[in-house]
């Protein structure tokens, strides 16, 4: 087949890279035109995906994938059109912004040719696939859903990092416009991925047709916004067992062996492009859902409860120094949306600190760029405060933070014995010297 991809980033080039690994020609089509320059190079453009650089030193010499920041190369002729432009949620308002998806599903329907797949993989507000992007490039191109063409829905399930193990494992969801679209979808995705033996899953691990559209907006929304609930509920009983005086942590996993119970760990922060915007947008189209609502709410307190806990402990933060552990929302991916830093820093700023922050996938010159003071081990400090679950901070000790008199551990990733004689808080567990 003959497949297009729009937009390249950190979900949509592994996709590429995916098909193109299976036999097909891909182009690849995006904005960046440096980015565009690094994949037809051969060249990883960002860090951190397992086995994205090998793949793509294969499959780009071989000539079956290439990346061009136009349209009219890569949309023309395609068999599949897959569509993974971001789609960004207001700060303010909560709502989804389309500005960029919107861009991209206009200048794909000029291009768009009769017999063409176009699959939506973008996680998306129930009802968009039909009622957005179907008139939209029915208006662009002069062609007919269900006749011309045929667009179906199907979200992607991977995290970054583990993109291609990801793809392999979960099933793949799919839901059409028409029953014609459906068939299609299911016959293209079954030739573009494999997967693995999932015996427990009630039925064979593959292509799953989920019967429409909305449905399969819906799994996607689901899926998150139950992730963003229950460490909403984690976090709100790590919260109780502190006042109490209970560890949060043997709770958890005292209940969580019994099978029907699955309780996330709560922490400091919930970041990334999924589990805080989704619930957003789950919203949007079901503003009624309170308990969505209320936890979405308890996530984005915590960074400024952590503070204020710390504050309590050591009395004030007024003039001290405080170094922040971690920029990036998790371990192990140099990537800041919705990181946990930015409230952490602002919430640490207004109690009068002097903030600083370490990570050890950012130089001092990126730090900088995200309007952070770097921190290098050995500067003497006050306070520490771990945000990220870097691997590299659970061997971190007293003797690289000199002069710490309080470390406020928000993933409850440091070792214990380590910071024996300093004081030590994890939310859900106390405070313990």
């Amino acid at each position: 087949m003959r497949i297009a991809v729009v937009a390249l980033g950190k979900i949509g080039l592994p996709l590429a890279v995916q098909f193109a690994d299976q036999g097909h020609d891909v182009v690849g089509v995006d904005v960046n035109v440096a980015l565009v320059e690094e994949v037809n190079a051969g060249r990883e453009p960002f860090p951190g995906e397992a086995h994205l650089a090998e793949k793509l030193a294969e499959v780009v010499p071989s000539g079956r994938l290439r990346a061009t920041t136009d349209y009219a190369d890569a949309i023309p002729g395609a068999d599949a059109v897959v569509v993974v432009v971001p789609l960004f949620v207001d700060e303010e308002t909560a709502q989804p912004d389309f500005g960029w998806m919107d861009t991209a599903t206009r200048s794909l329907s000029a291009h768009l040719t009769p017999g063409t797949l176009v699959s939506y993989e973008t996680t998306l507000p129930v009802g968009v696939t039909r009622n957005r992007w179907k008139p939209m490039l029915e208006e662009g191109s002069g062609l007919t859903e269900g006749s011309d063409f045929h667009l179906v829905f199907s979200p992607e399930r991977v995290l970054t990092g583990r993109v291609f193990s990801d793809l392999r494992r979960y099933p793949k969801l799919v839901g059409g416009l028409s029953e014609e679209g459906t068939r299609r979808a299911i016959e293209f995705y079954e030739a573009v991925l494999t997967f693995d033996e999932r015996p427990d899953l009630a039925r064979p691990n593959g292509v799953w047709d989920l019967g429409s559209p909305e449905a399969a907006e819906l799994a996607k929304l689901a899926e998150t916004t139950y992730r963003d609930v229950n460490i909403g509920l984690a976090n709100q009983f790590a919260l109780f067992a502190d006042k109490s005086g209970i560890d949060v942590y043997a709770v958890i996993e005292a209940c969580n062996s019994q099978p029907y119970s699955h309780i996330h760990r709560p922490g400091i922060a919930v970041g990334g492009h999924c589990i805080p915007v989704y619930p957003r947008l789950y919203l949007s189209v079901d503003p009624e859902a309170s308990i969505v609502r209320d936890a979405r709410s308890v996530n984005a307190s915590m960074p400024e409860r952590v503070v204020t806990r710390a504050a309590e402990l050591v009395g004030s933060l007024d003039g001290l120094d405080v170094v922040v552990l971690g920029a990036s929302y998790r371990g192990g991916v140099k990537e800041t949306a919705f990181s946990g830093v930015f409230a952490t820093v602002e919430a640490l700023h207004k109690q009068g600190a002097n903030v600083m922050v370490h990570d050890p996938m950012y130089d001092d010159d990126e730090l900088t760029g995200l309007g952070f003071s770097p921190y290098r081990y050995g500067r003497s400090t006050d306070v520490v405060i771990v945000q990220a679950d870097h691997a590299e901070y659970r061997e971190i000790g007293p003797e690289q933070v000199p002069g710490v008199r309080l470390l406020v551990d928000g993933r409850n990733i440091t070792d214990a014995a380590r910071w024996a004689g300093t004081p030590r808080l994890v939310i859900g567990q106390g405070s313990h010297a």
